[in-house]
């Protein structure tokens, strides 16, 4: 099966990243596709690289990452939520003429049309909200 996920809340202020970082290394460990993960509202938060939690808390960025990197999973913020909340790649914080990117790599920046996508080719579109 097909899934993709799309994650609304905000790496430290629900249990909706750590949820769906759950949910999504079940999905690939019983042998699922995963198409796409699209971080939306404040879930944009999960791609800013500049994020430091204290040692004993999980570093929701850094699992993201990996599990992107180990599965070569598409990680997609939403381009409107993230210029709200200061997430900006290279790209964009030239164009808005800012001083920094935050922006991790494997993440991308796009719009609205990726998530339409991942809805139209996954079996499943299964959404973790605040």
């Amino acid at each position: 099966m097909r899934f993709a996920i799309t994650v609304h809340g905000g790496p430290y202020t629900s249990q909706s990243s750590h949820s769906a970082l759950n949910f999504a290394k079940a999905v690939l460990h019983e042998g699922h596709d995963l198409y796409r993960v699209f971080f939306y509202h404040d879930g944009v938060y999960n791609g800013s690289e500049i994020m430091a939690p204290p040692q004993d808390e999980i570093d929701l960025y850094g699992e993201w990452r990996q599990l992107a990197l180990d599965h070569e999973l598409d990680l997609v913020v939403c381009i409107a939520s993230a210029l709200r909340r200061g997430v900006i790649n290279p790209t964009e914080a030239e164009r808005y003429e800012k001083s920094a990117a935050n922006l991790g790599k494997p993440f991308t920046i796009s719009g609205l049309g990726q998530l339409i996508d991942a809805a139209l080719s996954a079996d499943r579109l299964v959404t973790f909200r605040v």
